[in-house]
């Protein structure tokens, strides 16, 4: 199930999230408007709800994060972008970067 986080994210939301992968879940975060979707098969649903919500596809990365390692992995299709200077599936803006960091620490790090 795919859940749209705007505020910290509750043990119940972390674990529904974490029902289709078990150790990671796949998420699209929205840097403008700092909220994430999380819980997909792949970055592309997360997107896709998203968008439907109101976000612009320009400000939504991919990513994975783990709660048992708090790691991040930048890595997931939907980040090509050569329109954006990001002609990998890897974010490689520093501050894109950070701004996930930010944002998953804030509504999905906390626990």
């Amino acid at each position: 199930m795919i859940l749209i986080i705007r505020e910290p994210a509750t043990l119940e939301q972390i674990n529904e999230m974490l029902k289709t992968w078990d150790v990671f879940i796949k998420m699209a975060v929205d840097i403008e408007r700092k909220i994430l979707a999380g819980g997909g098969v792949r970055h592309y649903e997360c997107e896709q709800e998203l968008l439907k919500d109101g976000s612009r596809q320009r400000d939504i990365w991919g990513a994975d994060w783990s709660p048992f390692t708090q790691e991040i992995v930048f890595e997931s299709i939907i980040n090509i972008r050569p329109s954006q200077n990001n002609r990998s599936m890897i974010i490689q803006s520093p501050q894109i970067r950070q701004q996930v960091i930010q944002i998953t620490q804030q509504l999905l790090g906390g626990l």
